[in-house]
């Protein structure tokens, strides 16, 4: 068989804005490219050394790959997106070829890949072989039955310490995450206070059980909070003013489980001027990265979740596109909110 084409998405260029690293949204085409010259020989590409050849079925987009998209001097828990090469993340793969006696042709892996249709793997121990007939679609091995569905339940497991019966607040409560913790916090018995910024989002919210649903474009968070808290946990992925209001109306021993900072991703950060309201509140503020406890969670949550899914006992929305050239669009409309629910891009159904 000839070469045939791989096309990739490049990191091209840091997104300006001011002289900080997180000023500026990425810009499609110019942060972002999606370049088609690369072209790989399925049938001959060396796997010597335990490689595998895979075809990439779906790829995760999320709000944290705004972070790597920053100058490599600059420090973080993840890596930085090196200029010119592909970016990379959480995706769905099917081995065609093989090395490696642990990895089958016709087996599906999840794991780290490049934003490409076709990888080899030079590690796959890193991967995770994904059951065969779960009647979970593969796209959502890379959402609520992937890093974002274990951010939720790893994260409400660790940090949350929920009790029967106290009030938990949700912001961006439609996405992937957020929609996870809303569904497992009605199954304990909590109050759930749940925003989003479209009226889809909030009938979604509606549907899976929130209690209280808002629009925070439209919509005083100060209002709500004071008719319906006090919170006693806040499950925060905006940071800045929202964090800062919703520390007004915790309750005493709260916890603040901080996933993520979208408010900040393409911005200055806001400073938080009541940060005392922690000492005199005595409340938990946590950051939380998912990767920090996958070896004590994941084989619970594979042997769990997604059969839960497939039973329908957790729901989800997702914003699919399918083909690399409208991946960088839809790296920019996650970072703006312009998505609904996982945002995936599927390449190939199997």
């Amino acid at each position: 068989m000839a070469p045939v084409r791989n096309s990739r998405v490049l990191f091209n260029s840091v997104p300006q804005g001011a002289s900080h690293e997180r000023t500026g949204y990425p810009v499609p085409g110019e942060t972002l490219v999606t370049d088609h010259s690369q072209t790989i020989d399925l049938d001959n590409v060396s796997l010597d050394g335990g490689k595998v050849l895979a075809k990439v079925l779906a790829i995760s987009v999320d709000p944290y790959l705004r972070g790597r998209m920053r100058a490599a001097s600059k420090k973080s828990y993840s890596d930085a997106f090196k200029l010119g090469d592909p970016i990379s993340n959480f995706a769905v793969v099917k081995v065609l070829r093989s090395d490696n006696p642990s990895y089958k042709p016709g087996q599906h892996l999840y794991g780290f890949a490049d934003f490409a249709e076709y990888i080899v793997i030079s590690e796959p121990s890193h991967w995770r072989v994904l059951p065969e007939n779960s009647n979970v679609p593969w796209s959502v091995y890379v959402g609520v039955a992937g890093m974002p569905g274990k951010t939720a339940v790893y994260g409400w497991k660790e940090v949350a310490q929920a009790k029967k019966g106290e009030t938990v607040y949700v912001s961006t409560a439609a996405g992937p995450v957020g929609s996870m913790v809303v569904q497992i916090a009605k199954a304990e018995g909590l109050k759930v206070i749940a925003s989003a910024g479209q009226e889809s989002k909030l009938d979604f919210l509606r549907q899976i059980g929130a209690d209280v649903v808002f629009n925070y474009k439209t919509t005083d968070l100060a209002t709500v909070l004071e008719e319906h808290g006090p919170i006693d946990i806040y499950w925060d992925h905006v940071g800045n003013k929202t964090l800062s209001t919703v520390l007004d109306h915790m309750n005493t021993f709260g916890r603040v489980v901080i996933i993520g900072a979208i408010a900040s991703y393409n911005g200055q950060p806001d400073p938080i001027y009541n940060l005392a309201t922690a000492l005199w509140k005595r409340l938990t503020l946590r950051g939380f990265i998912v990767s920090d406890y996958e070896k004590k969670y994941a084989d619970e949550f594979y042997a769990t979740i997604p059969e839960k899914i497939a039973k329908g006992e957790f729901k989800y929305t997702e914003t699919i596109v399918r083909s690399l050239d409208d991946a960088p669009q839809l790296v920019t409309d996650v970072q703006k909110g312009n998505n609904t629910g996982k945002a995936v891009i599927i390449l190939a159904d199997d």
